[in-house]
């Protein structure tokens, strides 16, 4: 009895066909999704069954250290906890998730802790939810992180023009937006690109942004989650176009645009929330149009170009008199973080609050030793650590317990010989029932 290609589709292919079809009749342009955190925010009051925020209080957490660190290491994939760090997942999405998860390990790919759900949920959003055209942008993202050497360089560059390249190319975070994301501000009018390159190359300066965006990723999104209580997973930025001039888009200034863009727009997909771009004069609409050439539409969509008079628009998402002063006083706010040197060398934000950066170390203690006593001590010691050297969070996976552990129990114990061992055999087994599991589709398909 033949089984109907139809019967055979699961409800996960089912969802991206009717995404696709939706896709289809709006011609060519591209789904607008909304943000990436609205399926992540926490239920409402009656719905956390008892659920206190008091549990979660940084000061008792702290003053109370050792009785936290036992009851994470009990809770440690508590719902409370995740609904915070990692967000509630949307059936749908964590359905076609799964069918993505599974389309990759049929196929032989095993990308270890980058297949967690909001990565690859990031990359189906990218690509209209397009398995086949996910998986090639998601294979592209793990080559260029094993080519570029990402991993070495979140965990050894060293950017010791730092101070030099904030004051010719002013730029930097600060403080978060209203709904907690955090806020990011470039003043390119201000830059003077001759003096950049007099203090660092073009290379150091695209290994600074890359690092950068890792420390995002990994530490200011777990940082402000904690902070709002709430899950965060993108950013609000605001371009300053105050006296650019034909000069700001050089050939050199257009390759390093560019450049950034690319790997902004390919690797580190559906991390901005909004974009503002703000005293844009009539020079720079000129050439705005020729940018958005190379500017994919889902990116344009979260883009307003304001001019002179934006500050109603801006502050529907900043708030200009929060007690952290999240503005700067250039755009209207009442922060100069004269104790930093500047608002671009302050970096100021949750991710640098010592009591959330100890309750960050809190949780990677506890999933240590929760993992020692439950892997005989084969898991390897993981430690945050700030720009001073104290905190560092390695990986996103570090703190956020998941539920797609899959291979990473066997990924933890990865120090020791007899599990390499094994880890090559299960790796090999794997491949030999990949080999099966074709034979039978072709099969079943013949």
């Amino acid at each position: 009895m033949h089984t109907s290609k139809e019967a055979r589709q699961s409800p996960a292919a089912n969802e991206v066909r009717r995404r696709s079809s939706s896709f289809k009749n709006k011609g060519r342009t591209k789904l607008i999704y909304p943000p990436i955190e609205s399926f992540w925010e926490l239920p409402d009051q009656e719905e956390r069954k008892g659920f206190s925020w008091s549990k979660l209080n940084i000061k008792t957490m702290l003053s109370y250290k050792s009785k936290f660190r036992g009851s994470l290491m009990r809770t440690r994939r508590s719902e409370s906890m995740r609904l915070v760090l990692e967000g509630a997942h949307d059936p749908k999405d964590e359905q076609l998730v799964q069918s993505f998860r599974e389309m990759l390990f049929l196929e032989g790919h095993f990308p270890g802790k980058r297949n967690d759900y909001h990565t690859l949920l990031r990359f189906l959003r990218r690509r209209d939810f397009d398995l086949t055209k996910a998986k090639v942008s998601y294979l592209e993202f793990l080559k260029w992180r094993e080519e570029f050497g990402v991993d070495a360089i979140a965990k050894e560059f060293k950017f010791e023009e730092y101070e030099e390249v904030k004051r010719c190319y002013p730029h930097g975070f600060h403080g978060v937006d209203r709904y907690g994301r955090p806020l990011y501000i470039e003043r390119i009018g201000m830059v003077n690109l001759d003096a950049l390159l007099r203090v660092t190359s073009m290379d150091r300066f695209l290994k600074y942004h890359v690092s950068e965006q890792e420390k995002t990723l990994t530490r200011r999104y777990s940082a402000c989650s904690l902070a709002a209580k709430k899950h965060i997973a993108s950013t609000t930025s605001i371009l300053d176009m105050k006296d650019v001039g034909v000069s700001n888009f050089s050939k050199p200034a257009r390759y390093l645009f560019l450049e950034i863009q690319k790997i902004d727009s390919n690797y580190y997909p559906e991390t901005l929330h909004r974009l503002y771009i703000i005293n844009a004069g009539s020079g720079f609409r000129v050439l705005w149009k020729a940018l958005k050439a190379f500017l994919d539409p889902r990116t344009l969509a979260k883009i307003q170009v304001l001019g002179s008079n934006y500050r109603s628009n801006l502050i529907e998402a900043v708030d200009p008199r929060s007690p952290d002063s999240n503005l700067p006083s250039f755009l209207g706010g009442n922060c100069t973080c004269s104790d930093c040197g500047g608002c671009f060398l302050s970096d100021k934000g949750p991710w640098n609050d010592h009591e959330i950066k100890e309750m960050l170390q809190a949780m990677v203690d506890s999933e240590d030793e929760y993992s020692n006593g439950e892997d005989g001590g084969m898991a390897a010691n993981r430690t945050l650590a700030s720009d001073e050297g104290d905190i560092q969070i390695k990986d996103a996976d570090d703190i956020i317990p998941t539920a797609d552990k899959g291979l990473g129990q066997l990924r933890e114990a990865k120090g020791d010989k007899a599990s390499l061992q094994k880890i090559q055999a299960f790796e090999h087994a794997l491949k030999n029932a990949n080999k099966v599991m074709q034979g039978l589709a072709l099969h079943i398909g013949s």
